[in-house]
């Protein structure tokens, strides 16, 4: 089994014009996250999100626009996860009739002319945990991430979470409360590392459906 590398992105909305805010991976080792500041100041950011984590290792930069983001991400995964034997997982970062996390970030790679960097394997771990284990609640199957994990996990990355929704992150980057945005996203990519391992302990390599992201051409 690859070692799986969870992802998670955080945006200022839904629509085609909307930007990507935050991109965060889960390694093995820590924590790597990406934060656009949009020319603003944002402080040390890595020294107060570390200094409200008690067991894990983060590491932020930040940068000062959109296009300087996808850069900081497109180089990291090359240097990072692209040669390595790396499973890319995200919850509901791309299902078969939809996602959001991976059609966000094409548009807006297109948008910039950057070339498409997710030259990786890929799994989402939304129809895994819901096409094979219960969690339904008074009648309803949960979705969501948050309360999936919280379902099937141990709770204690939630606790890291500022935020009742992720909508809360979209209003978070209007006010430059990166700090807390950050959290969120460390929340999230954890979570969503979390439920990938449930998984693997109890499904299938073949429930993954595993599938390469590499484009048709590279250029």
């Amino acid at each position: 089994m690859l070692e799986q590398v969870a992802f998670d992105i955080e945006t200022t909305g839904f629509d085609i014009s909307d930007e990507v805010t935050v991109v965060g991976f889960a390694m093995p080792m820590g924590v790597r996250v990406f934060v656009q500041t949009a020319g603003r100041a944002a402080g040390d950011v890595e020294a107060s999100v570390s200094a409200r984590l008690s067991d894990t290792l983060v590491n932020v930069s930040t940068h000062p626009d959109e296009s300087a983001l996808l850069a900081a991400v497109a180089a990291f995964i090359g240097d990072r996860i692209q040669d390595a034997e790396s499973l890319l997982v995200a919850f509901n970062g791309e299902v078969w009739s939809g996602g959001f996390d991976l059609p966000f970030l094409r548009s807006r790679y297109a948008a910039h002319r950057m070339a498409w960097p997710f030259d990786v394997a890929y799994a989402d771990v939304l129809p895994v945990i819901s096409d094979r284990f219960n969690t339904m609640v008074d009648g309803e199957e949960q979705r969501g991430l948050a309360a999936v994990y919280r379902l099937l996990g141990d709770g204690s990355h939630s606790d890291l979470d500022p935020f009742e929704d992720s909508a809360a992150a979209v209003t978070a980057f209007e006010d430059g409360r990166f700090v807390e945005l950050v959290l969120h996203n460390v929340a999230d990519v954890l979570r969503t590392r979390a439920l990938g391992r449930i998984a693997e302990r109890y499904c299938s390599k073949a429930e993954f459906n595993v599938k390469s992201l590499t484009p048709t051409r590279s250029s």
